[in-house]
């Protein structure tokens, strides 16, 4: 859980003694918390990893820092401009951060080229199925899975989506539905069988997606 990593490593700075954290989220988010608390002045070892070790200290010093991207806002964007058969650059983003997505919007048909801070998606002409399993960092995230759903309803073919990493992460499929989706779910599996377009419908916001 990349909250509960957040919180414990948060609490742990100015805690007496030794903290460990096993199991702990190897995302982006961490890494930059963890560089973030440094700073001012808190003693960490061991972020992106799943072993965290912290040694509280006596006090923190204000500091300047910049918030690492919102991957999952980029990855999003990107989403969209494959959904539209457009063409987008985004920029100040990390493309490392969302190498499994553009590995699979590749894979997809989608034309991207990566820089260092930025990356341009052109999504022109046909675009093939592709399956994904949810996984945690770098695999791909679940907060995309979804996008990646509505991508998959107008594309040739059909895709399995596997939710290896939340139950109940398919709320939004009834609604893409409504929308003329062909989609077919079998526990934690999605089928989902490209259509010629979506229309539109009246629908429910049940989740965050």
């Amino acid at each position: 859980s990349v909250g509960a990593t957040a919180n414990t490593l948060m609490a742990a700075v100015l805690t007496p003694g030794t903290t460990i954290i096993r199991g702990a989220a190897h995302e982006p988010e961490i890494v930059d918390l963890a560089e973030y608390l440094k700073k001012m002045g808190a003693c960490i070892e061991g972020e992106g990893t799943s072993k965290i070790k912290i040694e509280g200290v006596e006090k923190l010093r204000g500091v300047e820092h910049s918030v690492v991207p919102d991957r999952i806002e980029a990855g999003t964007y990107m989403t969209a401009a494959a959904i539209t058969r457009g063409q987008l650059t985004l920029t100040r983003m990390i493309p490392a951060h969302l190498s499994s997505l553009i590995a699979k919007l590749k894979l997809a048909g989608v034309k991207i080229v990566e820089n260092a801070e930025s990356v341009t998606v052109s999504a022109k002409g046909t675009l093939l199925a592709v399956p994904i399993e949810t996984a945690v960092y770098p695999g791909f995230p679940t907060d995309l899975q979804a996008q990646w759903m509505s991508l998959m309803t107008v594309v040739d073919g059909i895709s399995y989506i596997t939710e290896r990493v939340f139950e109940n992460r398919f709320m939004h499929v009834p609604e893409l539905q409504r929308m003329g989706a062909d989609i077919t779910i079998r526990g934690n599996i999605a089928a989902v069988k490209g259509v010629v377009g979506l229309s539109g419908a009246q629908v429910m916001v049940s989740d965050l997606r």
